[in-house]
Parts: structure tokens; sequence; C-alpha cells
């Protein structure tokens, strides 16, 4: 199953702040495999938001969806690649106290190999991103 491989724990946290990392492919495009993930704790959702949450089936496992809409009992996360699964079209609403936080921000990490400083500059302008609410993604989603 694809999602962020670990967390900061809320509780040890002097801030609402913590680190993820994506493996696998549902979020594509927005975040992709190794993607780093500034996670904000207690955070304020709203429709379109990427959030970071324990699958409601297997809490040890962390994943990364968007939230699409506010059902009784919980949030309706769907994940951005329609083909990779994993959502609450498998499991349902996810009760709210599952959803950990939203992310606020994504890091690319350098590949090996790069030396070409145009190679370089490519990645320096791309690797860093706020991660926005695209209520765009968020209706298309929803027509699934």
């Amino acid at each position: 199953m694809p999602e962020p491989a670990q967390e900061s724990e809320r509780a040890g946290a002097v801030l609402p702040l913590g680190v993820a990392e994506v493996t696998g492919p549902s979020m594509v495009p927005t975040l992709r495999h190794g993607d780093r993930l500034l996670v904000h704790y207690g955070a304020r959702l709203r429709i379109g938001d990427v959030v970071v949450l324990r699958h409601p089936f297997q809490q040890d496992l962390l994943v990364v969806k968007r939230v699409a809409e506010r059902r009784d009992g919980g949030w309706w996360v769907l994940a951005d690649n329609a083909y990779a699964g994993g959502d609450s079209t498998d499991y349902g609403t996810v009760p709210d106290e599952l959803v950990l936080g939203k992310v606020r921000f994504r890091y690319r990490p350098r590949p090996g190999g790069q030396r070409s400083p145009f190679a370089v500059a490519r990645w320096a302008f791309s690797a860093a991103r706020p991660v926005f609410c695209d209520r765009s993604a968020s209706r298309r989603l929803r027509a699934r």
C-alpha cells in the first residue's frame, strides 16, 4: 500500500509539525515516491487539503490522501492517482481521530548523479514547494 514511511509523533513535539516520507504512487502528480512532507498536526481541514492519516483498518500504516468531502462520521478522502486506489472508495469514511494533520510543504530530495549546473538548477527550482488546497483536483476526484 503506497504511503508515508515515517512520522514524528505529536506527543514528543514542541511545535505541531512533523515530517513524513512518501512511498508509492497514490498521490501522483501532486506527490511522488521519495518526497518528504512537512505535516501540520491538528490543522483545520478544508475540502481539497492533502492530509496524513492512519489507515482505518491498519492503524500502524500512515497514508496521504486528499480530502474530498465531509460526511457523517468523518472525512471522505481520495487519491490523486485514480489508478492507485487505497482511499475512501475502499475503506469508507475516515473518522476525525485518524486524521493526523495537513500537509503544508513538500521537498524532493536531489537525485544522485546530477552534476551539470543545468540539472542542479532545475532540481533547486522544483525541489521545495508548498502544498496548497487544490479545489479543481478535489472536484475531479469526486466525479470518479
